[in-house]
């Protein structure tokens, strides 16, 4: 095999940390190669490194051969390497090809004007490679997050990238947007770009994925061929043991204690939702993406304002105006965008762990902070943080760790109904065995549960009865002998798009 790029040796150390140890691993030219491993095993480490933002203590990079040296990321771009993150890196009131030509534009003869005609012809040329439906005049704020992932990837084709690293590149795509992005993927795979994939997601990384390496703890535990290795086998070189299938518990009390009787909203489409969740229980909710899911819960704590309906918690009728008022009631939400609405990124995971029960921890005005890293000490142990840091800056904290912390937020506020939405996104396959675990643990206390997920497989192991959204309101109502991948879909997109999704599922497989 001709190497496009080749890791040889490639260590990382920082005050105290060895974020990397002798990486060593190719990628063909052509290959869709997935970089595996839990948060914290060094993925995002040797990326960086690898586009020129960090620089290696010792190691060095081959690409065709060649020895590497990237000083900054304007030495990578040149050598051919693009880096796509899970957060885009664009400006939203710019246009799509002002977007793609950020940092090195295309001056006018004089060279003191930005020539946007000839940007936005080389934008058009690149983006006709992939999706020519993408408009480079309009500002790249109107496009959905699917079409912005494909500018970056047309951004790349422009740069003429032999290497293209994406990371967690579909966290925020529906099933169907995925499957548009892999047919790019694939066709880039053809000309001849090599692909290093980032994504926790196994079912899409043994769908578009040749060859994976595996990390842990900084170190290259192997490298597969995932065409002939089994997806337990993966995870447990990721996770250092065999994950065992686990059966779903049910804790479910016979006493209601959410009654939602007619409940529309003033400011979406979910309209006439009726529903009671019991002590004890998790409440799947499941549905496509815009089909009301997030809607409803955002309702539920008080974000979204209520046009009709009533919501009643142990027989009393609440009247929710704000996220306070769903607080007081024992209502906690952990939203889908974690990182933009649960954390403050720069505060320390106790005074995030805090925030909506700061008056337990105050006295005369005044914040106790011995008392809140006492509180901290406690749930954060319980919840099982790592690393045990609790003054560290969350951000520094992995997604499944800042879910945790969230997790301890409402434990703190004593909250006694509790909102997850989309739990586990952007978190690796250990970590989300352990939130499945503290969901269960929680039901079996006898707090009640809703959980919201892309995920069916995850809805189906968390829940103890499934509501499935359609159109901003409920297509069934499924109990747990009834849950299946295929009755929940059946029922999010009804008789007519079953259809169609079974055409497009068969498209898929050929």
């Amino acid at each position: 095999m001709n190497a496009r790029l080749r890791f040889d040796g490639i260590t990382k150390t920082f005050p105290g940390v060895k974020a990397l140890t002798n990486v060593s691993f190719e990628v063909a030219p052509g290959e869709i190669h997935a970089l595996l491993g839990e948060n914290g095993a060094g993925k995002s480490t040797l990326l960086r490194t690898l586009s020129g933002v960090a620089k290696p203590t010792s190691g060095e990079f081959y690409v065709d051969g060649v020895i590497a040296a990237f000083k900054r990321p304007e030495h990578a771009r040149l050598a051919g390497i693009a880096m796509i993150h899970q957060e885009l890196q664009q400006v939203p009131n710019l246009t799509v090809a002002q977007n793609m030509f950020l940092g090195h534009q295309i001056k006018s003869a004089g060279g003191m004007l930005v020539n946007r005609r000839e940007q936005e012809k080389r934008a058009a040329e690149a983006l006709a490679m992939i999706d020519p439906t993408i408009d480079p005049s309009v500002p790249i704020k109107t496009l959905k997050v699917a079409q912005r992932q494909i500018v970056e990837i047309a951004r790349a084709l422009l740069d003429k990238a032999k290497i293209i690293a994406m990371d967690e590149p579909t966290s925020s795509l529906t099933p169907a947007e995925f499957e548009n992005l892999a047919k790019v993927i694939e066709r880039l795979a053809g000309l001849g770009v090599s692909i290093i994939y980032v994504s926790h997601k196994m079912d899409e990384v043994f769908r578009i994925c040749h060859r994976g390496t595996v990390m842990r703890d900084g170190n290259v535990v192997g490298t597969v061929d995932l065409k002939t290795t089994a997806e337990a086998d993966v995870i447990a070189m990721m996770v250092g043991r065999e994950l065992q299938h686990e059966e779903h518990n049910s804790f479910v009390k016979e006493d209601v204690r959410v009654d939602v009787r007619g409940l529309s909203s003033a400011v979406t489409h979910v309209r006439d939702v009726s529903f009671t969740v019991r002590r004890g229980e998790v409440l799947g909710i499941a549905g496509l993406v815009g089909s009301g899911r997030t809607e409803l819960v955002r309702m539920l704590a008080g974000v979204d304002a209520i046009a009709d309906g009533t919501i009643a918690i142990d027989g009393a009728t609440l009247k929710l105006t704000d996220p306070r008022s769903a607080i007081s009631a024992g209502i906690g939400l952990l939203p889908e965008e974690r990182k933009r609405e649960g954390i403050i990124p720069g505060r320390s995971v106790s005074v995030n762990m805090a925030l909506p029960s700061l008056g337990k921890f105050s006295k005369s005005g005044i914040v106790r902070h011995g008392a809140i890293k006492s509180r901290a000490n406690e749930l954060l142990k319980r919840v099982n943080l790592r690393p045990f840091q609790i003054d560290r800056p969350i951000r520094l904290f992995s997604g499944g760790n800042q879910q945790k912390a969230i997790i301890a937020r409402w434990l703190a506020a004593g909250s006694e109904i509790l909102l997850f939405d989309e739990p586990t996104r952007g978190i690796d396959v250990g970590a989300k065995s352990e939130i499945y675990h503290l969901i269960e643990n929680l039901a079996a206390e006898g707090k009640s549960i809703i959980v919201v997920s892309s995920e069916l497989p995850e809805v189906i192991r968390l829940s103890d009865r499934v509501i499935v959204m359609r159109n901003g309101r409920i297509a069934a109502q499924l109990e747990r002998q009834e849950l299946s991948e295929q009755a929940i879909v059946a029922h999010a997109v009804g008789d007519a798009g079953l259809k169609t999704h079974s055409a497009k599922q068969e498209q898929a497989h050929v």
